[in-house]
């Protein structure tokens, strides 16, 4: 397993895998406390884990937590997604920028979200489950979500939208967010 930092947004990071494959499968790491250790995370610090399944065109976000924010490992275990992070950070250099990501249950990378990034994804197969692992206890009193078809963000979602949750579809844009926050 091997860190790779995200130059697109300032902190996050991608853990790809090393699959090993052989006529049986593949086996490979998902998580290792000495390669999140190298890049200055604290590995005892992921609290919960929690997963979710979607269907084809299900859109998830864009997400993030109040307060002290919210770092997260996301990983696609089975199925792929297209991934969305949005630095809103005010003092991060990559603040107001975006990143996306194509995770899949063939790599297995796994992308580190730092605290105050917004996050969202879009179901590209069948079934897709997505694996989360958060640094604190999830606290849905915390929870602000932005408007996936936001148009100062303009994501490129690759696929029409089959379904998602009703907070996602009355989600604020990102002006509205920002004005509420201070930012």
């Amino acid at each position: 397993m091997k860190a790779i930092e995200v130059p697109a947004i300032t902190g996050a990071y991608l853990f790809e895998a090393t699959p090993y494959v052989d006529e049986r499968g593949f086996f490979c790491r998902t998580f290792d406390a000495e390669v999140v250790r190298s890049v200055g995370l604290d590995p005892d610090a992921f609290v919960q884990d929690s997963l979710s399944r979607s269907v084809r065109g299900v859109l998830r976000g864009l997400h993030l937590r109040s307060g002290a924010g919210e770092a997260k490992l996301v990983r696609c275990s089975y199925g792929k997604i297209f991934d969305a992070v949005v630095d809103l950070r005010p003092d991060s250099p990559t603040y107001r920028d975006r990143a996306f990501f194509e995770l899949s249950d063939e790599t297995q990378t796994t992308l580190y979200i730092p605290a105050g990034c917004a996050h969202g994804f879009q179901a590209l197969t069948e079934t897709a489950d997505t694996s989360y692992r958060i640094d604190r206890p999830h606290d849905p009193a915390e929870d602000v979500t932005i408007a996936f078809d936001d148009p100062e963000l303009a994501i490129p979602w690759p696929l029409p939208i089959t379904s998602m949750s009703q907070r996602d579809r009355e989600a604020p844009s990102l002006a509205e967010v920002l004005k509420h926050r201070g930012s």
